[in-house]
């Protein structure tokens, strides 16, 4: 396949040269960069020079990959990277990867440069679909797919998973017509809920507070020192009764719930959180759990431990982590259930400012049998 040069959106996309071997160097030093791309570590000034002289001109020569220089069309100026790989001639499909350098990023380089190279790809080669892959917790890459009209659709296994990564990753697809118009702001522009929660969650996660009595908790991730005391909260004869935690609960149940927690917050779909006293040991959980259907609607799930019950730690961590979801996350509405006769549950909940709003008949699966339960909601409004 003969390279190309595509002009468009103040970008010019063309092939790799030698003399961008510095500035990809350059590029790559960048933590998020290695962080997300998978490129060497460390990363030499010999590997971009074999990236730009070797690799990138033998995949336009075997046909397997399109790989652009993301260049100001100005200036000239290096700015990024965006080009086909694995391209599947009997499918006419193809992969699509991006990275934007440091100094450019915010200027939705990555975004323009996708869109140029996927209107290429299906309006020259002919291509009938693009694919698109990121590792759980790269938001910046997902809300760039988004924008350039990639629908995401899943998740997946990773089969060369990233060290210290979930092992999961998002996956979606762009097909011909789909691909927004040059100046567009397509969906997930900036202030968008998407857009929001990106920011959100493609970061770590934040240590929120809340006060009882001039007591401060602090609300912070679940760390490995904390998975002894899930234990024994966990054996606990009333969590057993109200809950549906594994029973026996064995230790390798907390670790696993600890790795479902950094899951879920690099998924950026729930929000589950350790309560920890003054001296920051813990003293229960709280979670919030975002609507798959439903993007303004979540729902919370709460323990603690018995030797801290009664001391309204969770009624003030309850309040702390739906403000933060109203505030944060831009919800409008924050449910609760739990079974018919559980007091102690429907006390921290009212407490918290939510309204009782019925029963729903079997509403829940409980260790295998559906049964009644409370609902209860919390607005905005009721915390002003």
């Amino acid at each position: 396949m003969e390279p190309v040069r595509i002009a468009e959106d103040g970008l010019l996309l063309r092939p790799w040269r030698a003399g961008d071997a510095d500035a990809v160097h350059r590029a790559c030093q960048d933590p998020d960069l290695a962080r997300w791309s998978g490129v060497a570590r460390p990363y030499r000034l010999v590997d971009a020079l074999s990236f730009v002289t070797e690799l990138a001109p033998a995949a336009w020569e075997g046909g397997t990959g399109a790989p652009f220089a993301v260049c100001d069309a100005a200036s000239g100026e290096l700015l990024g990277s965006c080009g086909l790989v694995a391209i599947d001639d009997r499918l006419r499909s193809a992969e699509v990867g991006y990275w934007t350098a440091p100094w450019a990023r915010g200027q939705g380089v990555a975004v323009r440069a996708l869109r140029a190279v996927a209107r290429w790809a299906f309006t020259q080669l002919r291509l009938r679909r693009l694919i698109w892959q990121a590792e759980l917790g790269n938001h910046a890459s997902r809300l760039v797919a988004l924008r350039a009209g990639v629908r995401v659709s899943g998740q997946l296994r990773l089969a060369d998973p990233t060290p210290g990564g979930t092992g999961d990753g998002w996956i979606g697809s762009l097909l011909p017509g789909e691909v927004p118009a040059p100046g567009e702001t397509g969906p997930a522009g900036p202030g968008t809920l998407p857009a929001r929660r990106a920011a959100v969650f493609g970061r770590a996660q934040p240590v929120l507070f809340a006060t009882v009595g001039g007591t401060e908790l602090r609300l912070r991730a679940m760390e490995e020192r904390d998975s002894d005391a899930v234990v024994a909260t966990c054996r606990d004869p009333e969590t057993i009764r109200w809950s549906t935690v594994p029973e026996p609960y064995r230790r390798a149940d907390a670790e696993s719930y600890r790795r479902l927690c950094r899951h879920d917050w690099a998924a950026g779909t729930n929000a589950r959180y350790v309560l920890a006293d003054p001296a920051d040991r813990y003293v229960g959980s709280v979670d919030l759990r975002l609507s798959a259907t439903d993007p303004l609607l979540a729902d919370v799930g709460f323990m603690t431990a018995p030797h801290a019950r009664g001391r309204g730690y969770q009624p003030a961590a309850l309040t702390a982590l739906a403000a933060w979801g109203f505030t944060t996350l831009g919800l409008a509405r924050v449910e609760w259930r739990a079974l018919v006769g559980n007091t102690s549950s429907r006390r921290v909940a009212e407490k918290a400012g939510f309204t009782v709003e019925g029963v729903t008949r079997a509403g829940l699966n409980h260790r295998g049998q559906r049964v009644d339960c409370l609902v209860a909601a919390l607005l905005p409004e009721d915390l002003q």
